[in-house]
């Protein structure tokens, strides 16, 4: 076999391998709507197919108007991860911004390219292949290749690889945060953007399963805020339904990161207290309720709303074995509250 023939052979040994790896890509991208395996397989396969000494992806922060690295590889990667880069800033920034794939062989020649990054990890970027991540228009993010392993440059051939990687990966991305957000809706209250009952139910149902094999306790806080039909009568819905929005604030903050708060319907709310005995979940009722009524809300519409609420506490196994019962209990307790003195906390 001649020279000619030899290389004809190579390339179209090349373009099939290239062609393989790509139908890989795709099949595998849209095979899953879980972000973390998204990111997995789009950075096993630009490493195989175009091999970056130092490679990113970039993603696009809306409310902020910036890029932060979501994949680094090579590099000084937590270095890298912890910079920022304004929409517009840098190569990578200018293609968020513009939407345009771009080639730079040489970055000391192109005036868009920022050296910040190159500082933060010691690192030296020689050439740039950077392309968008778009889908219906809406720029995701970039990704990005610096330097060649081989040291040679990047070539239209190996843009159009990359542009269709990132054609797949944001149609991926874009379905997975779809997906997330309809998971969110199923399981999150839409006003309060606490958990809602649905999920306080499954939530209970595989901890005390848990309990049933491990031991340990749970606890639970039934609130039920006082007078609030009152707030709704004299000031409206729409004032009724802000004021539901800050006392889910409150509480929120004074929960630790395993404790979840849950808008179990109108203005109840249910605390689940995990490794929490009953004496314990008292003293967090009475920090709770100490930050509902030491609070001032509604003052962005020109009102100064002060708020009391009644609490009552159950817990497992202390009080029951049974998510039903336990749910009653706590309940029941808060009512006698709220029958009686209002304002104050009853243990099952």
């Amino acid at each position: 076999m001649d020279k000619e023939n030899e290389n004809l052979f190579k390339n179209i040994a090349d373009k099939a391998k290239e062609l393989t790896v790509l139908h890989e890509i795709g099949k595998a991208l849209t095979s899953t709507l879980d972000i973390k395996e998204i990111m997995n397989i789009i950075m096993n396969k630009v490493n195989d197919l175009l091999g970056p000494e130092n490679w990113s992806l970039l993603l696009v922060n809306e409310k902020k108007k910036e890029l932060f690295f979501e994949i680094v590889v090579g590099g000084d990667a937590k270095a890298i991860k912890k910079i920022k880069l304004k929409i517009g800033e840098g190569i990578a920034g200018w293609v968020a911004k513009t939407g345009e794939p771009i080639m730079v062989s040489d970055v000391n020649k192109d005036k868009r390219f920022t050296k910040k990054v190159d500082k933060a990890s010691k690192f030296k970027t020689e050439s740039v292949i950077c392309v968008p991540l778009k889908s219906k228009g809406k720029i995701l993010g970039v990704i990005e290749l610096i330097n060649k392993v081989d040291k040679g440059r990047y070539d239209e051939n190996d843009l159009l690889i990359l542009l269709i990687i990132a054609d797949y990966a944001a149609i991926a991305l874009e379905n997975a945060k779809y997906f997330q957000t309809v998971q969110d809706l199923t399981v999150t209250d839409d006003l309060t953007k606490l958990f809602n009952a649905r999920y306080l139910h499954d939530f209970l149902d595989i901890e005390i399963k848990r309990l049933e094999r491990y031991g340990g306790n749970l606890s639970i806080i039934f609130i039920d805020l006082d007078h609030f039909k009152e707030i709704n009568d004299t000031y409206g819905h729409l004032i009724g339904s802000q004021l539901l929005v800050e006392i889910a604030d409150v509480i929120r903050l004074k929960l630790r990161k395993i404790d979840f708060a849950a808008r179990y319907g109108g203005d109840e709310f249910v605390l689940v207290l995990s490794h929490t005995n009953k004496e314990d979940a008292h003293l967090v009722a009475i920090r709770v309720r100490n930050a509902v009524n030491n609070a001032v809300y509604l003052k962005n519409k020109g009102l100064k709303i002060k708020l009391t609420a009644s609490f009552g506490v159950a817990s497992l196994p202390a009080d029951t074995t049974s998510k039903v019962e336990l749910i009653q209990l706590a309940d029941q307790a808060m009512y006698n509250v709220k029958n009686t003195t209002r304002d104050g906390i009853l243990l099952a």
